[in-house]
């Protein structure tokens, strides 16, 4: 039995972020090397002296969407409507608040342009809501709709772009590939001028994200499926990687469960795309990636379950103590960790 509370660790609330720093590139960066041990305290625009000229750096251009509706019941109660994946023209699986009393049935107004009804109770507690709109939904949304940033931030965000990885393309997260934050175009260019190959993968943040591990035994908790996409240059630039001895660097657990969900038993991967809702805990071993820019995540998240199973449960634990007894910052605007060669196996 794999225990949830094994992934449980203390955290002061005045070192969850409630800002992101300026500039971008400023936050605090954790380095762990798995090959030597040896550990550093750093700051993400070191991040050039860690990465070497052949590294493949992967990234998720998704964008987030203004998911967040706040809206009212025919009655004048207040309610939210958090859009998590859209399923038809006007159909989406979402997360409601008020949820006892959003129903089947139940009507939200908006705006004279756009309101919903409850068209189904999900097991797990979400919904299906079935939107009536005037014009273009994507136009409405943008009007009406909030960036959702997470329960746990308490501050509300001036320049929603700051919710935003500076490659972000493609619209369809509820929440953002947050590793990707800490970088500026700057960085990216000095790492390219290296050297340094950047490709990007997409998948776009669901519920997966939202959703917390209830189970005591790890192994029972059901990941949601995300919807993700590997183009035939991403597959090519990666499997040129592997072939080379080179090393693959996710930014973010996102990449992680993309690569990871596509890899073959040597790390190769395909022109595709799908749903995947793979949930990586240890023990597993990594088949497609070497190195992990990640931030940290909640206790008992299956975000940090991940990381557990990358460089271990004990070592990953030690490194949030460490980060912890420093103050670094911590969530979804906090610093965070550059994790390397964990899969390298004879390459050195």
């Amino acid at each position: 039995m794999i225990k949830r509370s094994d992934f449980n660790y203390y955290l002061p609330e005045n070192l969850i972020a409630q800002f992101p720093i300026e500039p971008r590139d400023s936050s605090r960066m954790l380095v762990y090397d798995k090959l030597t041990g040896e550990r550093e305290d750093k700051h993400f625009y070191d991040l050039p002296n860690y990465l070497k000229e052949g590294d493949v750096v992967v990234v998720n251009n998704t964008r987030v969407i203004p998911a967040r509706l706040i809206g009212r019941k025919p009655t004048g109660a207040v309610c939210e409507v958090l859009l998590l994946k859209r399923l038809d023209y006007t159909t989406w699986e979402a997360i409601v608040k008020p949820g006892k009393r959003l129903q089947e049935g139940s009507e939200i107004i908006f705006s004279d342009k756009l309101k919903c009804v409850v068209a189904k109770r999900l097991d797990d507690g979400g919904r299906h809501v079935k939107f009536e709109f005037d014009g273009v939904f994507e136009d409405v949304l943008n009007e009406l709709g909030e960036v959702p940033l997470p329960p746990y931030i308490k501050e509300k965000l001036n320049n929603a772009e700051r919710y935003q990885t500076v490659y972000s393309k493609i619209e369809g997260s509820a929440a953002a590939p947050t590793a990707g934050l800490h970088f500026t175009p700057e960085i990216i260019e000095k790492l390219k001028q290296n050297g340094v190959i950047f490709t990007n993968v997409l998948l776009h943040v669901g519920l997966s994200t939202f959703r917390p591990v209830k189970e005591d035994d790890v192994t029972n908790h059901k990941m949601h499926y995300e919807y993700y996409a590997v183009s035939k240059e991403t597959a090519d630039i990666v499997n040129k990687a592997k072939e080379e001895g080179r090393r693959v660097v996710a930014i973010g657990t996102t990449v992680v469960r993309v690569l990871e969900s596509v890899a073959d038993d040597k790390g190769f991967l395909r022109e595709c795309e799908g749903e995947t809702d793979i949930f990586i805990y240890p023990p597993y071993k990594p088949k497609a990636v070497d190195c992990l820019l990640t931030n940290f995540h909640l206790p008992e998240s299956t975000l940090i379950m991940l990381v557990s199973a990358f460089v271990g449960r004990d070592e990953t634990l030690a490194l949030y103590e460490h980060a912890v007894k420093d103050e670094y910052r911590f969530f979804s605007f906090g610093d965070c960790m550059f994790l390397q060669n964990f899969n390298l196996g004879d390459k050195q």
